[in-house]
């Protein structure tokens, strides 16, 4: 008798065994290749070859400043010709020109823009209803009574959520009130988008004249809650000569399709709420 050895069973197969199950592996994968092949022509997408050499030219900022989702979706707009060739505010006339030459087309003459915070309400020029201290939010501050701790309920919060959606480094919060850097600033209006209380608007960036205010309460009230707000006089409007200035809402507004920047609204507005400056 052996002792420790250890049982096992032999397996024998036949030839036509192997041959038969090697047949149905076979049979098996040719019909998933065809399958897979069928499904590939089925559903296939065509790419149009220009959406690849769009997106090269494109900076990949993807803020979302060109209306689509990312610059891989302003690409495909592009080459689908649902967006210009200068669709992207942030790509300069160059790219613009390459992406034009990509699409056969030509670039559409476009004015260039930059932000403005229509405020001027920094700390020393504007009362307080309270001190505030809490989260830094704008967008969440904005719906504590009174909407913030300024007395003017129009004025800028100055907690900078405009400065956290830019991701140009052009916005930042100086004396309470968000000023834009006007060379940097790309006009992609992430920060007019996420302003509460609207303050925020692309304006030319040529101009040289602007309203520092938002406010539409009555002069009396404008001037108990900032020493530098609007107070709706109209002066303004009796200096334009290009009907430029309009006064709606006790709040002085600049057409800038008219305005020729000469300054005369500037030089008499009593309240010096009307800016000459060569940066916005």
């Amino acid at each position: 008798m052996i002792t420790g050895s250890i049982p096992f069973i032999v397996l024998a197969f036949s030839i036509k065994d192997v041959l038969i199950a090697g047949v149905a592996v076979g049979a098996l994968g040719l019909l998933l290749g065809v399958a897979l092949g069928i499904a590939g022509k089925v559903f296939f997408v065509k790419v149009d070859e220009r959406e690849g050499e769009v997106r090269e030219c494109l900076p990949g900022n993807n803020c979302g400043g060109c209306g689509y989702p990312g610059c891989d979706g302003l690409a495909a707009a592009i080459a689908a010709g649902n967006a210009p060739a200068n669709a992207c505010p942030v790509a300069n006339a160059e790219a613009h020109s390459k992406i034009a030459e990509i699409m056969g087309s030509e670039v559409e003459a476009s004015e260039k823009k930059v932000a403005f915070v229509k405020c001027s309400g920094t700390c020393d020029q504007t009362e307080r209803k309270y001190n505030y201290y809490g989260i830094a939010d704008c967008k969440k501050l904005v719906h504590i009574p009174g909407q913030g701790d300024k007395l003017c309920e129009y004025g800028c919060l100055g907690f900078g959520s405009c400065v956290t959606a830019c991701k140009f480094d052009a916005i930042h919060v100086i004396d309470g009130v968000a000023v834009v850097d006007k060379e940097k600033c790309v006009a992609c209006g992430k920060c007019v988008a996420e302003c509460p209380k609207h303050l925020i608007e692309l304006v030319p960036y040529a101009s040289t004249t602007f309203v520092g205010c938002s406010s539409k309460d009555k002069g009396k009230d404008v001037k108990a809650a900032c020493k530098t707000g609007c107070i709706g006089c109209m002066i303004c409007t009796k200096q334009c000569e290009t009907g430029a200035i309009t006064v709606e809402n006790n709040l002085a507004h600049i057409d800038y399709s008219k305005c020729t920047n000469c300054g005369k609204c500037a030089e008499k507005c009593p309240q010096h709420i009307i800016k000459i400056s060569k940066s916005a």
